[in-house]
């Protein structure tokens, strides 16, 4: 036995013995074991075995937008630790911290100005729908609104109140009762909808729906309206601009406030800074996390508007990690990095490459029903036939992405679709690679199932 195959062993046994795996059931753990990663370096990750593999999954969570070993990420972290790492929260600030909240409000779209940090994509949904209610309260625009709008399969955390505006992965059910006061409604998705309906006419129900229920729920008790730009159940869920003009519409007109998440989308991931660029939308809150810092630290925010801000005398909601100096530095680098490399511009142009090649390689595959995307962000949603559009209730699309991992890619299965979403930094010859995989995985496990 080798020493790294007796360091493997005892890291394996170490996991098993102490560490809990969110989001997978044990027995999928114990067969296949965890995934234990030693080295990254640009888009590459590098296992206990020695398997070096691209990465396209943005490590997993599509955090990871400036890939793995970026030193002037570390240094700039190293610096502001060595200089002041942390100073509390509620009026104590470091110099990192205003000017990340500085940087946030030229990044956002609209009159977005107004920042509270976190820790991650959870705590900034948290922080969003307080905010929202307690302006509601404050201002007295609605004393009575405690209640929020969501939509099927949305994802928005895994924290109590984050939960109760979320629909998707195997987080809600134990937990129930929720936090009252939540509903959902139709989502807009691509490819297939629980009505059978064509696409724009669909996306126009999802709006009207809106109206209906919060007419239904009482405009006077509805605090706010929570959506992904572009949903990620079942990969990349881009609606139509209407529909976004549509949604702001209706918000407005019954005094409900619009959170975008863009936990996910933010950041450059969609080929612009941030996803609502897209549908021409001013939210009135906005959530941010994953790529703020590239993955390097764990910080997340949240941005309103200077007339929500200013109606709310104490914000009655603080964590204690909230604007840490040393997560911020390693936002600001990332954000200057994206800035004089022009990435986000690349995503787009990368993106669009990525889209053509994949659709090319894929989309007259008689298992693939679409293939779909913006930005650097992009699935290819299956289907066991064409024609009634039906999903794989067997394990099809999971063997489809451990194939492309024994190929050297690593995507993730997402629902009824295989996902990727590289790094901004991802070259068009990786991406080429990636396609190449892609498509070899979803034609050797067809032709071994017969589904060819």
């Amino acid at each position: 036995m080798t020493a790294a195959t007796s360091n493997a062993d005892e890291l394996t046994r170490l996991a098993f013995e102490h560490c809990l795996f969110p989001v997978i059931d044990q027995e999928t753990v114990r067969r296949e074991g965890p995934r234990i990663y030693v080295k990254g370096e640009g888009i590459e990750l590098t296992d206990l075995a020695g398997n070096t593999m691209l990465d396209m999954m943005g490590s997993h969570t599509r955090a990871n937008s400036l890939g793995y070993g970026n030193r002037e990420i570390a240094q700039a972290v190293f610096d502001q630790m060595s200089a002041v790492h942390y100073v509390g929260t509620t009026s104590h600030f470091a110099e990192p911290t205003i000017r990340l909240a500085a940087s946030l409000a030229e990044l956002t779209p609209g009159s977005l100005k107004r920042v509270a940090f976190t820790s991650g994509g959870s705590e900034s949904v948290e922080t969003a729908l307080k905010l929202a209610k307690q302006y509601q309260r404050e201002s007295g625009n609605k004393p009575r609104a405690y209640k929020t709008i969501s939509r099927w399969n949305a994802y928005h955390g895994s924290s109590m109140g984050a939960l109760s505006v979320t629909d998707w992965l195997a987080v809600r059910e134990i937990f129930e009762p929720r936090v009252p006061g939540h509903s959902f409604i139709p989502n807009p998705t691509r490819y297939r909808n629980p009505f059978g309906m064509e696409e724009e006419a669909y996306f126009e129900l999802c709006a009207t729906y809106l109206e209906r229920e919060i007419e239904l729920q009482g405009p006077d008790t509805v605090a706010a309206f929570i959506g992904e730009p572009v949903m990620q159940a079942n990969g990349v869920q881009v609606p139509s601009r209407h529909y976004w003009q549509r949604v702001r519409e209706i918000c407005d007109k019954h005094g409900v406030l619009l959170i975008a998440d863009e936990v996910i989308t933010g950041f450059g991931r969609t080929g612009t800074w941030f996803a609502c660029e897209h549908f021409g939308l001013e939210p009135d809150i906005l959530t941010m996390a994953k790529a703020l810092s590239g993955g390097y630290a764990p910080i997340g925010a949240v941005i309103t508007t200077d007339a929500i801000a200013d109606a709310i005398p104490m914000l009655r909601h603080v964590h204690t990690f909230a604007g840490h100096a040393s997560a911020a530095a390693a936002a600001n680098a990332a954000i200057a990095i994206k800035r004089r490399d022009g990435l986000v511009d690349a995503a787009r142009d990368n993106g669009a490459y990525f889209g053509a090649e994949l659709a090319a390689a894929l989309e007259n595959h008689p298992i693939v029903g679409q293939v779909r995307g913006l930005g650097l962000w992009h699935c290819v949603d299956f289907t066991a036939d064409r024609a009634s559009k039906a999903k794989f209730e067997d394990d099809t699309v999971s063997v489809i992405v451990e194939s492309m991992r024994a190929h050297g890619v690593l995507a993730c299965r997402i629902g009824t679709a295989l996902e990727m979403s590289p790094p901004l930094i991802t070259t068009r010859s990786q991406l080429d690679t990636a396609v190449e995989v892609c498509a070899r995985a979803v034609h050797e496990v067809a032709r071994e199932r017969g589904l060819a």
